[in-house]
């Protein structure tokens, strides 16, 4: 990849069942455009990434730590370094945008999927 590109041309990496993402990774961090399938359910889990997040399209159920909260379009999330969290995705699914630091590098083991058109921009 160059230094510029569209959403579209970045191959999905199914992260979770009914979970994708189009990564983009950069030096110490990672971006990431995920599309959470209707009902999706991320388990609880936690990493070494400090991550930071906001709801682009559809609305998630979103729990860091002890505190939880429905969040729609413009809801954001600041998750510490190894916070357990978990998400679940509304009715109509969600696409979401989150940042990691330092670079999901984990990513790179994961299932790249076929070319697919995104569900946002």
């Amino acid at each position: 990849m160059g230094a510029l590109d569209e959403l579209g041309r970045i191959r999905p990496l199914k992260v979770w069942d009914g979970v994708i993402a189009r990564a983009l990774e950069g030096e110490r961090l990672s971006l990431a455009v995920i599309e959470l399938d209707p009902g999706s359910v991320v388990p609880e889990h936690s990493h070494e990434h400090e991550q930071l997040g906001i709801v682009i399209r559809g609305s998630v159920t979103f729990r860091v730590e002890t505190e939880v909260r429905d969040l729609g379009p413009g809801g954001t999330w600041r998750i510490p370094s190894n916070a357990p969290h978990e998400v679940r995705a509304g009715p109509e699914g969600a696409v979401v945008i989150d940042v990691f630091a330092p670079v999901r590098a984990d990513w790179q083991g994961l299932e790249s999927l076929d070319a697919q058109t995104p569900r946002w921009p």
